[in-house]
């Protein structure tokens, strides 16, 4: 089997064909790293690839494999890192300058929870930083392309995680989703990604943005392999004081198990202004494959919804104001070189280590905690939070699953919002408000413009309920074949190139 041709398999077919003994772990992972090395200076979705320690990783499973020893679901599986997941012994920067020495001396639980299933850990994925962004252009080091085409953004906050999957680096990748962070970035580059409940999935080593809000989640080119990386990071920490002690089902024993008399909520709020007209048609075929699949279809109505962006644009960066507050050149991290006294070593190292979006965020939320403003922004913005989550109890009692786009837009050129908070904030409309109410949602792949990009589907459903979301998904997904397309990235870097060249002659 070539190297292109195993890049290009899902993450449960590799883990067989390990098993089997047809491929060896090395194999395995050799034949992604050579197609990083071929591809990723163009995409730009890896911070750090390491080379050496996954081949290691891979020649110890092979060793172990050869001794008879038991090995974990995810064997030789490559799985990629958002670097905002602390890692022990490999740099950890949340792509922010103020963190560009950073060296965890401790894993994360998901990261530890991936090393017990015995995948390979191939690499820590760019990101806007601290998570704070929707298209992956705020990182501090560099951006990271749209696999699809290289003058769009794979949105973000982990839109180098979703690129590195689209990309064919790797059949798997861990994100986190604030306000959308997992499921935009997997709508603008055509895979699966699902931010579980908040409390389904450990947050210690995570670094906190927004704490009330933050969730670790996982990417893959189709629902099962989501479905495995899920069975493998959730589940109850002692170490997460959020973290909810609930048995975690297993997802993928029931999966192809359609969900009978599935109930299916529209929010039609969410298809009328504001939406790209072609991200409204797939969604609207989509609806109609589920109407063919049995399933009751009704218009809902979240009325609440529209407050989604402004309350979650004051109660995040009022959480980010006081998280981010540690980083101030003391405790680790960069520190400013020239400075006067204490104070003005704080304000150096803290203006010069973060990044425009940080500081706007921060200023953001001091100012809605500041003495005055507190009851006026923050409080009325937890209240609005409230009706939003009711919102969503009431949809619940009527539907099984709340369906609508993830995305208003398909992926939009690089540069385009980027002086335009506003205008980049609202690429998370429909996304924010599962956040702010906690509740698990995934965007699927459901079809593609007439320019050639990914348009995505996000299904949202009770606290707690991932297998009968993973399940609705895969009802859909084993109807169509969204999930099977792969970006041909030799012909868009080649395109990509030409273009390049004609503009610099």
């Amino acid at each position: 089997m070539t190297a292109s041709e195993i890049v290009h398999l899902t993450a449960r077919q590799l883990r067989s064909l390990f098993e089997e003994g047809r491929l060896s772990a090395e194999e395995i992972v050799s034949a992604y790293l050579e197609r990083i090395r071929a591809y990723d200076r163009h995409v730009g979705a890896f911070l750090l690839v390491d080379e050496e320690g996954a081949l290691q990783q891979a020649r110890t499973l092979d060793e172990r494999k050869a001794r008879g020893e038991p090995l974990g679901p995810l064997a030789a599986v490559p799985v990629a890192i958002k670097d905002v997941l602390c890692t022990q012994g490999m740099r950890t920067t949340c792509a922010s300058r103020i963190l560009h020495n950073f060296v965890p001396p401790y894993d994360a639980t998901v990261i530890r929870k991936l090393r017990e299933a015995d995948a390979v850990l191939i690499g820590k994925t760019n990101m806007d930083e601290f998570a704070m962004g929707s298209s992956t252009e705020n990182s501090g080091f560099q951006i990271t392309r749209n696999p699809w085409d290289l003058d769009r953004a794979p949105g973000g906050s982990s839109g180098g995680s979703a690129a590195a999957v689209a990309a064919c680096f790797s059949p798997m990748a861990l994100g986190s989703d604030t306000g959308g962070s997992i499921r935009q970035p997997a709508a603008l580059c055509g895979v699966v990604g699902l931010k579980p409940t908040y409390g389904r999935v450990s947050r210690y080593g995570l670094v906190a943005f927004a704490s009330s809000l933050d969730q670790v989640g996982p990417f893959a080119w189709d629902v099962p392999d989501t479905a495995l990386l899920l069975q493998v990071i959730a589940g109850h920490d002692p170490m997460d004081s959020t973290s909810v002690e609930i048995e975690v089902p297993d997802y993928l024993a029931t999966l192809d198990q359609p969900v009978g008399g599935l109930r299916i909520g529209v929010v039609r709020e969410w298809l009328a202004d504001g939406v790209d007209e072609q991200v409204a048609k797939a969604v609207e075929q989509a609806i109609d494959v589920y109407r063919a699949l049995g399933a009751k279809i009704q218009d809902i109505t979240l009325p609440h919804s529209k407050y989604g962006i402004p309350a979650y644009y004051i109660v995040a960066p009022a959480e980010a104001s006081s998280n981010l507050a540690r980083y101030d050149g003391v405790h680790y991290g960069y520190r400013a070189a020239d400075y006067d006294d204490m104070v003005d070593m704080y304000c150096r190292t803290r203006a010069e280590g973060f990044g425009a979006e940080v500081k706007r965020r921060v200023m953001l939320g001091t100012y809605a905690l500041s003495a005055g403003y507190y009851e006026a922004y923050y409080l009325k913005a937890l209240k609005v939070r409230r009706v939003i989550r009711e919102d969503f109890d009431r949809a619940f009692e009527q539907v099984d699953i709340v369906l609508g786009p993830t995305s208003p837009t398909p992926a939009f050129r690089l540069g385009e919002r980027i002086d335009d908070p506003i205008s980049m904030y609202l690429s998370d409309v429909y996304t924010v408000t599962a956040n702010l109410a906690g509740i698990a949602g995934i965007s699927i792949p459901c079809g593609f413009t007439a320019d050639g990009l990914p348009v995505g589907l996000q299904l949202l459903a009770p606290p707690f309920e991932e297998e009968r979301l993973l399940r609705a998904a895969r009802m859909y997904e084993r109807e169509t074949n969204w999930h099977t397309r792969r970006p041909d990235l030799e012909r868009v870097v080649a395109q990509f190139e030409a273009k390049q060249s004609a503009s610099a002659g």
